[in-house]
């Protein structure tokens, strides 16, 4: 059996061989607890406040055993790092050679195949030709087919969706290319690797058995380590989601005419049925332009222009599909947009019947591109405990965000797992000494129409103090909007917005900056690092609750209410406590740091759930609602610590 206490010790290899590292209890005890869980393959919840080190934790025992792990992660960019930084750190200091892949889902790589039909079709846009030379150009030079190594080609770039497969249009092992395929490539090394780094939607993909003509990705683990684990009930709801949307249609038409560019005689067999299906897509669209942003599909669904747009839209796809079968025969590519053309009909007929499962909910979504049809399950924690009985292996989920008060009943439910074993490790992080939390007075209820105006007046003697260096994290785009025009009239610091350019640019002009103020929503409320003075005040305007009238939302706290349960206590509270905790957790980053967190909601105060809030923070992180208590720590460090 390892020694954890030695091998993460002050004296053990980790602390003699990479700079920085510091030994501490609570990642000690962490590692030995996944090294039990690992050993006699059982379930494990892990929360590891900020600046326990709790990859370090997971990773030592993870090298160290002979068993297939699996690590799993929220983020492409957090997978990118354990891989390319933290694993090879940890491996080196310990003396040991990982046999590690790193595999990302399918959209990551490039698809030669696509890249040929892209390039011999002669209707694509002329901004989009040069991208697509660049791509064919890094295509012979690339090792790996992951398109994150172009950068000339921005991530977003409509281009690659040209240049990459999906589930539908991808061809398998009827592929010309299968052999030399860069997805291809990545599965076999992860199937033979005995670390595999992977993102959370990916797992999901594996467990769900989801074989996308490749079998099954990640066999034989004795375990799996799911990190930011708090995100896992979430992003299951968005994979078990059906969705058919214009885009996906939209598609079938444009790979039809590109696949019969190689079958003589098919374009004037499928032109009259491509035309019809346009049309009918744009019927569609008109129709559902004129609706609410999103909603209930069964709640409008005997309006009548939309039940002759969704009847116009699958008699199209029939005529589509029909016309597809007369030629599928005549080449693989053919015959794969045929067996797509079915599926989106057959599905298509099932979102649209009236009354959808109890399980589940259907709705509707439109935006500036199109509309989308979803049917979501109310409840994810079936599928889970189902795909975890599949296999033998040891569940080990971590997070600095797991608990509500101090109890994991919460996500313990949404995730399904029946009496798991549970660990509570503190920050090691001195909260007493390099925070405080303070607690605006006198602020109107956040429903107010000028809450945003007052709260930003009540955070302005904080920026003072601080000179800036702050982030404000909103719970809408709206707030943070108007957040923005007020401070540009009422402040004198850099002011960085969410939205005018992409998120890395906006944190690197923030490190760099001497006392900006950033104001986020969404994204930034996790994943975010900025240790150091750069970032001395994190201020939250309002909790965190998820927005009323989400159609998903709204079926979920009535199949709550269905079965007894209280919707506001057992689901919408704690949602919002850990979305709360991972904004506050963007403050204190290292054992240098000091700074404020500032929570603008009164009912922190007024209400009785606001205890719950507050009891989930640090225990030692103090709190003010004196102003002037700020001021002295912003400033005069040494005399608050003192009492002064």
């Amino acid at each position: 059996m390892n020694d954890f206490a030695n091998l993460l010790g002050a004296d053990g290899p980790l602390a003699r061989g990479i700079d920085g590292f510091a030994p501490r209890a609570a990642q000690q005890a962490m590692a030995e607890a996944v090294a039990d869980a690992m050993a006699s393959r059982t379930q494990l919840l892990v929360e590891a406040g900020t600046g326990t080190g709790k990859t370090f934790a997971y990773l030592v025992p993870a090298l160290l055993g002979e068993d297939r792990v699996i690590i799993s992660t929220g983020t492409k960019a957090l997978q990118d790092q354990l891989f390319k930084r933290d694993l090879p750190r940890v491996a080196k200091a310990l003396g040991v050679t990982p046999h590690a892949a790193l595999l990302k889902g399918r959209g990551n790589y490039l698809c030669l195949h696509r890249l040929q039909l892209a390039r011999s079709d002669g209707r694509i846009p002329t901004e989009e030709v040069k991208q697509l030379e660049q791509i064919h150009v890094w295509s012979a030079q690339t090792r790996s087919g992951d398109r994150a190594e172009l950068v000339v080609v921005p991530e977003d770039a409509v281009v690659w969706q040209r240049a990459t497969s999906t589930t539908e249009n991808c061809l398998g092992s009827e592929c010309p290319h299968f052999e030399e395929c860069w997805l291809v490539r990545a599965r076999r090394a992860a199937q033979e690797a005995r670390i595999v780094v992977v993102n959370h939607h990916l797992l999901l993909a594996d467990l769900a058995l989801k074989q996308e003509g490749f079998g099954e990705i990640l066999p034989g683990a004795a375990a799996f380590i799911i990190d930011e684990a708090h995100q896992l009930p979430d992003l299951a709801g968005q994979f078990f989601t059906a969705t058919l949307g214009h885009r996906q249609v939209s598609d079938l038409a444009e790979d039809a005419f590109a696949e019969s560019a190689a079958v003589s005689g098919a374009l004037p067999a499928l032109s009259p049925a491509v035309d019809m299906l346009n049309h009918a897509l744009r019927e569609a669209r008109l129709t559902f332009s004129r609706m609410p942003e999103r909603g209930p599909l069964d709640a409008h669904a005997e309006e009548a222009a939309l039940s002759v747009a969704l009847d116009g839209l699958a008699a199209a796809l029939r005529e589509f599909t029909a016309a597809l079968e007369t030629q599928a025969a005549r080449s693989k590519g053919m015959a794969a947009v045929f067996e797509r053309s079915r599926r989106a009909q057959a599905l298509l007929a099932r979102l649209c019947m009236a009354e959808g499962e109890a399980a589940s909910v259907t709705w509707y979504e439109r935006s500036m591109r199109g509309f989308a049809l979803h049917e979501t399950p109310l409840d994810v924690s079936q599928p889970l405990a189902a795909q975890r009985a599949r296999t033998s292996a040891a569940w080990i989920y971590t997070s600095a965000t797991l608990t509500v008060a101090g109890r994991f009943d919460h996500l313990v439910r949404r995730l399904g797992l029946v009496e798991p074993r549970t660990l509570l490790l503190e920050s090691p992080f001195e909260f007493a000494r390099q925070a405080l939390c303070y607690l605006p007075p006198g602020l109107p209820d956040p429903a107010s129409t000028n809450y945003t105006e007052r709260m930003l007046e009540a955070v302005l003697p904080v920026l003072d103090a601080s000179r800036g260096r702050a982030f404000l994290l909103f719970t809408s785009h709206r707030a943070l909007n108007r957040a923005a025009e007020w401070l540009r009239s009422h402040a004198p610091w850099p002011l960085l917005v969410q939205g005018t350019a992409p998120r890395h640019e906006l944190l690197e002009h923030f490190r760099a900056s001497k006392g900006a103020v950033l104001l986020g929503a969404a994204s930034f409320w996790e994943g975010v690092d900025v240790p150091g003075e750069a970032l001395s005040v994190v201020v939250i305007d309002k909790l965190p609750f998820e927005a009323p009238g989400d159609p998903v939302l709204d079926a979920r706290l009535a199949a709550v209410r269905a079965r007894g349960g209280q919707p506001f206590t057992d689901w919408q509270v704690p949602n919002a406590v850990i979305a709360l905790k991972q904004g506050a957790g963007r403050l204190i980053r290292s054992v240098q740091d000091r700074g404020v967190l500032v929570l603008c909601d009164p009912r922190l105060s007024t209400r009785g759930y606001g205890r719950l809030f507050l009891a989930s923070l640090p225990r030692d992180l103090p709190q003010t609602r004196r102003i002037g208590d700020v001021a002295s720590f912003l400033t005069s460090p040494a005399l608050l610590a003192a009492g002064a």
